[in-house]
């Protein structure tokens, strides 16, 4: 059995086959899958459907300008990479292939407080904007010394997600008996003979951990490991007092409500990510593109506003910037890249949206980011 070819991905299905095909089975389920039905993952996918571009002709925008701003930093595409759990999991490469792809784009990384390297060891692997995403813990004091650490490592903005009180039912995992780290038995060394390349870097690298915590995780399952070490009893007013501990620039994400959006203007937050933990958490929640509009409304035009759950093309992106995000973020197209080919993988998924992007910004007749607007974008049969 040999390795995918990275070379031939065309688009993200053509990365997600080829995780697949190098992927330990629980590692691309981890991934790939959702709660429940899995309504809500393909939901957010769909809902770019409803939606046609509207093209304007002889525009005379050969070359447009991809680049924009988001808190102040200025990013050379419309999107940022969305934080992800212990990223060596996939590929021994981890959170360094995707901040390198980051990098090689030009946009923010987001750390996972769950990373499986470290804040420090990820802040000097990238030379780009860094912002670090934090879960609430228990434990005060190590929500302080991770805030504390990111800040002295140059990590220029907080992202708090807010929609992970406790674990979504994703059926995948308990299937095929994902455990946090690892736990290796007789069903996962059947499904790692079908994915050799995978577990020649599972055995040959150092083991997999939560690099930014204290101790070391013992092998439990993901609704285990939340139930005891997240506070699922958050609340604004804890939000208020996190913003106070951080002290800069600050995103809620997990938002779908319009009066959720414009609490956390009032609370203090300077953008909102609009998500649904990638139809992982609550199934049948609204899809992020649906909620975009609402929300764009309720806070105005001043509060940055960034959506993600189902990017898959350079379209879907402009449907987002249309219809008013100021950018957009994912993590399943960098992960399939790593998936499949490390580093290299990573780099290649995200350089291809990137350069659909600017392919469609000239089809769709606009020279820059900020001359996207609501113009562009018509709901289907609505004329």
């Amino acid at each position: 059995m040999f390795p995918p070819n990275i070379d031939k991905c065309l688009n993200v299905e053509d990365f997600r086959k080829a995780a697949r095909k190098r992927a330990h089975r629980m590692v691309f389920d981890y991934i790939d899958g959702g709660a429940d039905d899995e309504i809500t993952l393909a939901r957010n996918s769909d809902v770019f459907n409803d939606y046609e571009l509207q093209y304007k002709v002889l525009s005379g925008h050969a070359n447009p300008d991809t680049s924009t701003t988001i808190l102040g930093e200025k990013i050379d595409v419309p999107f940022v990479l969305s934080p992800s759990a212990g990223n060596r999991l996939f590929h021994t490469d981890g959170e360094r292939g995707a901040a390198k792809a980051a990098d090689k784009v030009g946009t923010v990384y987001s750390l996972s407080t769950l990373a499986s390297l470290s804040i420090e060891d990820v802040a000097a692997m990238t030379k780009g904007p860094k912002w670090f995403q934090l879960y609430v813990w228990k434990d005060r004091t190590l929500v302080k010394e991770m805030l504390d650490r990111a800040k002295a490592a140059g990590y220029t903005a907080m992202i708090l997600t807010v929609d992970l009180p406790i674990t979504g039912n994703r059926e995948r995992d308990p299937r095929n008996g994902f455990t946090i780290p690892p736990k290796i038995g007789l069903k996962q060394i059947w499904h790692g003979l079908q994915a050799p390349y995978w577990c020649l870097d599972y055995v040959t690298k150092p083991a997999i951990k939560y690099a930014n915590l204290s101790q070391d995780t013992s092998a439990v399952t993901l609704n285990e490991f939340v139930a005891e070490q997240l506070d699922a009893g958050f609340s604004w007013d804890d939000a208020e007092w996190l913003l106070g501990e951080w002290g800069g620039p600050a995103v809620l994400k997990g938002v779908v409500r319009a009066d959720d959006a414009v609490q956390a203007v009032k609370s203090g937050f300077n953008a909102i990510s609009i998500s649904n933990h990638g139809g992982r958490q609550l199934d049948s929640s609204p899809a992020p593109l649906s909620a975009l509009p609402a929300i764009r409304d309720a806070v105005g035009g001043t509060t940055e506003l960034i959506v993600d759950g189902g990017i898959r093309r350079g379209t879907d992106v402009l449907k987002a910037l249309a219809l008013g995000a100021n950018a957009v973020s994912f993590a399943r197209p960098y992960l399939y890249g790593l998936a499949a080919g490390g580093e290299k993988g990573a780099i290649a998924a995200v350089e291809m949206i990137a350069n659909s992007i600017k392919h469609d910004m000239v089809l769709l007749g606009v020279g820059s980011i900020k001359g996207i607007d609501r113009s562009f974008i018509k709901k289907r049969n609505q004329y």
